[in-house]
């Protein structure tokens, strides 16, 4: 008995090794962590560079309040892409391609939690719930990327970042409101898509978890064979998986070596001298072709930049963020900051079609908030320059807008649930 115990400590430690300087444990009350760490999880001040580069409060608030009614209450059809459904559901319209996406419905619900947004964020959950949660056994618990806008279901599939942005969304709603009755038990909706998110193998004939078991990075899409083979750079969230570790009623061990690992993996992942990373990547951060946009930095990718300075602003473990941002904003400045493209290959090469894009710019400026070089601010000003895009491209380039506003101004913030 002794040494089959001394093989089980060996291989747990092999597993979940705890020697590294960038490894967060889970935590249960005031530990190394919290005395370490300089972000503002453990320090509560959220940057705003917004204010910093010598706009007032007034404008900054004109500014989101003028957004959100522009996004969610604007006009229905060059402008607004939240749409109410009967007395309380709602659901945010992908318009170039006329669908719902769990992908824009977990934005639309991050905003709302964000600004305080009940009615709002309760009609969205409950759209969600309702249409683009499986029940079927081998998909359960999961929730389809792809609907139409009558809630029927056009792709049986799973996007894990809906996911990772319903969980986090949600336990800050449980923060924010308190928890309900049925699926508005905020922190129970949580806890159980969670325990689906790692565990659903366990279950399916047709699916995996979302979060690959030896590797602990999230899949593309969590079905058996090549799709749940490699990842995509900007699913990766260490900020959340670090809320999740201190939160979640199980798992907790995995969600803070998924932390660390997902830290690691962005340093494989990002090219060593333009900081773009690609859509999609093999688990050792090398780019995936995939589709038409696979190996390159192109609109999934856009979103790495804010991916990698919000975990650095709320948790401020790893200084290479610090140099990534620096490295990507240098890279952009010399395109142009006025004129640089949306799509590359890592290595900068530009590839068409070549466009500006808000979606980008809006990324960019997030980034910002973990450079420290003083171009940074050339892509601040940008931000808050670029008008709103109108019609067609509306949904991904406005929403990303808003995520990039609330960020700068300090405003995007740590919800913490009180159970």
């Amino acid at each position: 008995m002794l040494i089959r115990f001394i093989v089980l400590v060996l291989i747990t430690a092999m597993v979940y090794p705890i020697s590294s300087p960038n490894y967060l444990e889970p935590v249960s009350g005031q530990n190394r962590l919290q005395q370490e760490g300089k972000g503002a999880f453990f320090t509560g001040n959220y940057p705003n560079l917004l204010a910093e580069a010598g706009y007032s409060e007034a404008e900054i608030n004109a500014r989101i309040e003028q957004v959100w009614n522009t996004l969610f209450y604007g006009d229905d059809q060059t402008e607004r892409v939240y749409y109410p459904v009967g007395d309380d559901m709602a659901y945010i319209l992908d318009v170039n391609n006329n669908d719902v996406r769990s992908e824009g419905m977990s934005y639309g619900m991050m905003i709302a939690v964000q600004l305080n947004k009940k009615e709002e964020f309760d009609r969205l959950w409950k759209w969600a719930r309702t249409y683009m949660y499986h029940t079927d056994p081998d998909y359960r618990g999961f929730f389809s990327w792809q609907h139409a806008a009558d809630g029927s279901r056009l792709d049986k599939n799973s996007a894990p970042d809906g996911e990772t942005w319903f969980v986090t969304a949600l336990f800050f709603a449980a923060a924010r409101w308190g928890n309900g009755e049925g699926i508005f038990n905020y922190t129970a909706e949580a806890n159980a898509l969670l325990h689906e998110m790692l565990h659903k193998a366990e279950t399916s004939k047709v699916l995996t978890g979302m979060f690959d078991p030896q590797t602990t990075h999230v899949v593309f899409v969590p079905q058996r064979g090549t799709l749940s083979s490699f990842t995509d750079p900007s699913y990766h969230a260490p900020h959340y998986y670090e809320l999740w570790a201190r939160w979640a009623a199980a798992d907790r061990d995995f969600w803070a070596r998924a932390a660390r690992e997902s830290r690691l993996f962005w340093r494989r992942a990002a090219h060593p001298e333009t900081g773009l990373m690609p859509n999609y990547a093999n688990f050792d951060g090398t780019p995936r072709p995939w589709g038409d946009y696979g190996e390159f930095f192109y609109a999934d990718a856009w979103r790495c930049g804010m991916m990698v300075a919000m975990d650095y602003v709320w948790f401020g473990v790893d200084d290479w963020q610090v140099e990534q941002s620096n490295r990507l904003l240098r890279f952009f400045h010399k395109q142009g900051i006025d004129r640089y493209n949306s799509k590359f290959r890592i290595d900068g090469t530009p590839v068409e079609p070549q466009h500006r894009a808000l979606g980008l710019i809006a990324m960019n400026a997030a980034a910002a908030l973990a450079a420290d070089d003083p171009i940074r601010w050339d892509f601040v000003r940008a931000f808050w320059e670029a008008p709103l895009t109108v019609g067609r491209y509306r949904y991904y380039d406005n929403l990303l807008y808003m995520l990039a506003l609330l960020q700068l101004s300090g405003n995007f913030r740590i919800y913490t649930p009180t159970t």
